[in-house]
């Protein structure tokens, strides 16, 4: 019995000084590709693309996979690139996921990488531009891709490369986005057992990650209500229903739903309206108002009762004035949950990777993302990676989604040891 113990510590010592190994040659790969994956993220910047039209990001990400000798998938959720890395050795399969598309802003830094690219959208004439990091994040999953690539023969099960396109949002009519690769069987083939996303912000210095376990991003729902009266002059309001002031007693009632309907002592909500039109001449009361906002909320439970609730709010003012309210929900994004069993086991790998104290538990972000259906289908940890200078006031640096976002470089690297350890982590404590 001692000779078995003694062969099974053994053993163990040596498949644990070989993975010690293994995460040092990643590391030291990830020196000497650092500038590359600068070089692609610049190209990239230069050359933004909106949602589903992802076309020279896409092609640039498939030759780059196909070089290194992966199985690739092209035209996933239209321009979506899947790229498939079989191991040397049993194990479960990791997949990884970078975001390909741009908004559509006008940059206003001044870099010589600095996008000119211009586009219509709803109708407009406007710049675009990566003001989300999308860009930084194609370029080191790139990275990411090449490193473990070099080192297939050692890795203990298989890595899964998704980039999506649309994460802000395919183009109005069109499917797309993390949903769509879903239904395109994106999450297997093989099946995959973990999934893990990260995302640059300039909430955060460039040398730290940050996480939460559980519900971690809200889901994001777009709210319109049409309101339909009947026209008159403005003169004489009694010979018609006013749909504007209905409107506007509309708004306020929603806003008791939050604030006096809800218990939120168990989670947030937000519910907010962003837009309204009506007449376009200051005499006329118009027929019908149309108003959108967005819905914010982190239970399921909850997502659905502010949903009746919006609708009896909205339905019964109106009626109460004589006139109609239509109401009209969309889920475009689901709560992004982090797994927590896989948010605590792989905590050690973050805090190895980032060093003592730059590792923090992050407050709840009302933003969305679209990373919740992948980690619909399997366990997943979706992390933030600081991108504004260590030492910066980060009160007064842009926010992701301005036109003078910027990202210090420096953080590309800790980008690509993250989601490198973490897939190599992963492997090691699931090997088969």
């Amino acid at each position: 019995m001692n000779c078995i113990r003694i062969a099974l510590a053994v053993t163990l010592a040596s498949s644990l000084a070989a993975h010690a190994d293994l995460r040092t040659e990643a590391d030291d790969a990830a020196d000497r590709i650092e500038k590359r994956v600068i070089e692609w993220r610049r190209d990239i910047h230069a050359n933004p693309e909106l949602g589903n039209r992802e076309f020279r990001t896409a092609a640039l990400v498939a030759s780059h996979l196909q070089e290194l000798g992966l199985e690739v998938t092209t035209e996933v959720a239209h321009t979506g690139i899947v790229g498939l890395l079989r191991g040397g050795k049993p194990g479960p399969t990791v997949a990884l996921r970078a975001d390909m598309d741009a908004l559509p802003v006008t940059e206003q830094v001044d870099l010589p990488f600095a996008s000119k690219v211009t586009t219509t959208w709803a109708g407009k004439e406007t710049g675009v531009m990566h003001a989300c990091g999308h860009d930084t994040h194609v370029a080191m999953l790139m990275g990411v891709a090449e490193i473990l690539a070099g080192m297939r023969a050692q890795l203990k099960g298989n890595v899964k490369f998704i980039f999506q396109p649309a994460e802000e949002g395919p183009p109005p009519g069109e499917a797309g986005g993390a949903a769509l690769m879903v239904e395109q069987c994106v999450m297997s083939n093989p099946k995959v057992d973990a999934v893990f996303g990260l995302h640059i912000g300039t909430m955060l210095a460039a040398d730290t990650l940050a996480y939460r376990p559980g519900p971690a991003l809200a889901a994001a729902d777009i709210l319109r209500i049409t309101v339909k009266g009947r026209q008159t002059h403005g003169s004489a309001p009694w010979t018609g229903v006013d749909p504007i002031v209905v409107s506007a007693q509309i708004i306020l009632g929603l806003q008791t739903i939050v604030s006096r309907q809800i218990n939120i002592t168990g989670e947030p909500a937000v519910l907010s309206i962003g837009s309204i039109n009506g007449s376009n001449q200051f005499n006329i009361i118009p027929d019908q108002v149309e108003m959108s906002g967005t819905i914010r909320t982190f239970d399921e439970g909850m997502r659905d009762d502010i949903h009746e609730r919006i609708r009896t709010t909205a339905t019964s003012i109106a009626s109460a004035a004589g006139a109609t309210a239509e109401v009209e929900i969309e889920k475009p994004y689901a709560v992004t949950i982090n797994d927590p069993a896989l948010t605590e086991t792989m905590l050690p790998t973050l805090r190895r990777v980032a060093g003592d104290g730059k590792v923090i538990l992050f407050p709840k972000i009302t933003g969305a993302e679209d990373f919740s259906f992948l980690a619909q289908k399997a366990p997943g940890l979706f992390v933030f990676l600081g991108g504004s200078t260590p030492g910066t006031d980060l009160s007064k640096v842009a926010y992701n989604h301005s036109p003078r976002f910027r990202v210090d470089e420096s953080a590309l690297k800790l980008g690509v040891r993250t989601m490198t350890q973490l897939t190599l982590d992963y492997m090691e404590m699931n090997a088969k």
